[in-house]
């Protein structure tokens, strides 16, 4: 660890309680692999920190993954024209999926981005909100405003979505489109009916990617409603081209408290 973290030094990088997290978390994983027979040799102190330096870069910042999950979902958006991320919120799924998309827009391996979400969350509806409908949409966006301005610079920001370069919108809004040179990605997907989530995947055109994220333990559909994240992971594993990354609260990278709620309700659950 301080072999690594003195490379960082050697850089002028960061070093933070974060950064000193993440070093741990990938020796950690790279032991217990090692403990369960997964590798025939001992990894060299190189290889285990290899795995680390696997970032996303934009114009204003270098993201590195900070777990081995992180990592793992990394790759998978590099390699696949469909990405899933599934698990609890604080994992970074949406994040970096952003982050990706920047990164891919400002290389012009695309042309543009689209962000959307569902337009239910936490029991309410937009109708019953008061204004129009950007000033309804708005607080349901805030997330994706929010990474997307810690991962480019402010000027720029405003012109591509001026521009259309950057579109977010919610998922209804999606319907009849097909979408190409594209990086496209669908937040809170747990919220997505069965036909919203087949009506999603489907809008993908030529050289077009993306990346759907969601949290299977905070579903706010009617109960009769089957989510269309679950339903996609059930059908669509396996296929190639496709991956699919499986996060857990150990993967929570901000406040440890998160990871021990998470853990507290997932007990509380497996109980009842």
């Amino acid at each position: 660890m301080l072999e690594r973290l003195w490379a960082r030094v050697q850089k002028d990088e960061e070093i933070s309680n974060q950064v000193v997290d993440s070093v741990i978390r990938f020796l950690r994983d790279n032991e217990s692999k090692d403990e369960e027979g997964s590798s025939s040799e001992k990894k060299s102190d190189h290889e285990l920190f290899k795995g680390i330096e696997g970032m996303i870069t934009t114009k204003k910042r270098k993201i590195e993954p900070r777990t081995p999950a992180q990592k793992k979902y990394i790759e998978a958006m590099y390699k696949n024209q469909l990405t899933f991320g599934v698990g609890p919120a604080g994992t970074g799924k949406t994040y970096l999926a952003i982050a990706m998309a920047v990164s891919m827009l400002e290389r012009g391996d695309i042309e543009r981005i689209i962000l959307s979400r569902p337009a239910v969350e936490a029991g309410e509806r937009l109708g019953f909100l008061p204004g129009e409908m950007k000033e309804k949409m708005d607080p349901y966006m805030r997330p994706l405003y929010d990474a997307l301005q810690d991962t480019m610079y402010s000027d720029k920001l405003v012109k591509k979505i001026a521009s259309e370069e950057i579109e977010i919108a919610p998922l209804a809004f999606m319907r009849g489109r097909s979408l190409n040179n594209a990086f496209i990605i669908l937040d809170e997907a747990q919220n997505t009916t069965s036909n919203q989530m087949l009506m999603f995947l489907t809008r993908m055109g030529n050289n077009a990617r993306m990346v759907i994220t969601g949290d299977p333990g905070q579903i706010d559909l009617h109960k009769n409603e089957t989510s269309g994240l679950i339903e996609a992971e059930n059908i669509l594993g396996g296929v190639e081209g496709i991956a699919i990354t499986k996060f857990t609260s150990q993967d929570v990278v901000r406040s440890k408290i998160v990871s021990r709620i998470i853990d507290a309700y997932d007990t509380k659950r497996n109980k009842s």
